[in-house]
């Protein structure tokens, strides 16, 4: 499980209304749909490390 830490946000309000509505739509919470939103856009940057690839079950290292 990864770990979850607080940040204090402040966001304009017609945006937060609109990401309100967002999350309303995709069954998410709010914070939810905020992390997803930073989430994708950070992978489509190249921004966040790609997972480890799991290990082979053939590999004896």
């Amino acid at each position: 499980m990864s770990l979850k830490k607080s940040y204090p946000l402040r966001i304009n309000a017609e945006i937060l209304a609109a990401v309100q509505r967002w999350s309303d739509d995709e069954l998410r919470s709010l914070n939810a749909q905020i992390e997803y939103v930073l989430r994708e856009a950070l992978r489509r940057e190249g921004r966040l490390p790609r997972p480890s690839e799991p290990a082979d079950p053939g590999d004896r290292r």
